[in-house]
């Protein structure tokens, strides 16, 4: 198999994978990145077993599970790095994730242009090698990266680059995981009213809204673990009080999820969706914690619940680019 990675100064080899599928634009690569749910999560043993084998295969005194959100950089798992973040206009792995086809190495980050003035390589920090495999969805969204750092210039042996490839196929298949995951608890919650009256010309329409916590590892940093779940089992109680009792509406929340999924009935369900989101800007004034929803009304009483989460997911993801606009204006 021919080998191809992208350098600074002078070609390095590394290992190619089959070209991805589609050449998605940013919108769709960032709604792959926010359907994952990993972005602010809490620290996993898995991933941080990745970040150690990587560390330990390369003999790297940095590794990263790195994940490139809309402006920033955010790490799923480290070792050898403080931050939590970075800004995305100083990620070297928002490089890497442009050729997702490739492992991106560049043995002296110090002779490379595109980073010879970045902070991390100029300043204290004082980076100088380094590899990353993009990870890449089966869709074919380059959503980040498993990468490897050092402090002197160098280059991997073959035998790393094939393992730093495999690390990223195996973080790729814990993130599909967490993904079947979502979906399976979204199954156990198919609306009541939709399982009784499946073939009834009285099947009622429902409207399903995805609300999330966000920035939820640094709340959870701030506040405790156990604050944390308080404040969230208080929103459920209010979600349920806005559905105004009615049997066949769900709240449904998974304890130490940030998310919740609220299934509720009608044919005009506008003044429920504005009714929840006051009680979610109530909350935040409360508490100080900002929660988003995105929300989708079924076509019809029997369309597939996963369609219509699949669109109210995609209605929290421009909410995020909203709020993402808001707090740079």
């Amino acid at each position: 198999m021919r080998r191809q990675s992208d350098t600074a100064a002078d070609s390095a080899r590394g290992p190619q994978m089959e070209p991805a599928p589609h050449n998605l634009s940013e919108t769709a690569r960032q709604r792959a990145v926010d359907a994952y749910r990993v972005v602010d999560s809490l620290s996993e043993q898995a991933y941080d077993d990745i970040v150690k084998v990587a560390s330990a295969v390369c003999e790297a005194p940095i590794a990263l599970v790195s994940l490139i959100d809309r402006d920033r950089q955010w790490f799923k798992a480290k070792l050898g790095m403080d931050d939590d973040e970075t800004r995305r206009d100083v990620a070297v792995c928002d490089h890497a994730i442009r050729t997702p086809d490739r492992l991106m190495e560049i043995p002296d980050l110090s002779r490379d242009p595109r980073f010879s003035g970045n902070p991390y390589v100029a300043g204290d920090f004082g980076a100088r090698f380094y590899a990353g495999m993009p990870l890449v969805t089966p869709a074919g969204a380059a959503v980040g990266t498993v990468c490897v750092l050092d402090h002197k210039p160098r280059r991997l042996t073959e035998a790393q680059r094939t393992a730093l490839e495999a690390l990223a196929r195996i973080t790729v298949a814990l993130l599909e995981q967490r993904s079947r995951e979502r979906g399976s608890t979204l199954s156990a919650t198919r609306p009541p009213a939709a399982a009784k009256q499946a073939d009834a010309e009285s099947a009622r329409g429902y409207t399903l809204a995805i609300l999330e916590l966000q920035d939820f590892a640094r709340v959870v940093a701030a506040r405790g673990e156990r604050a944390t779940e308080k404040a969230l089992r208080q929103l459920d109680h209010e979600l349920e009080r806005c559905l105004r009792g009615d049997a066949d509406d769900i709240v449904n929340r998974a304890t130490g999820s940030p998310e919740f999924t609220v299934i509720f009935h009608g044919e005009d369900n506008a003044d429920t969706v504005r009714r929840l989101q006051d009680c979610i800007d109530r909350h935040r004034r409360e508490t100080g914690l900002t929660v988003l929803m995105g929300a989708a009304e079924a076509a019809s009483p029997r369309e597939e619940l996963q369609k219509v989460f699949m669109r109210a997911d995609e209605a929290l993801s421009a909410e995020k680019d909203r709020r993402r606009l808001r707090d740079a204006a």
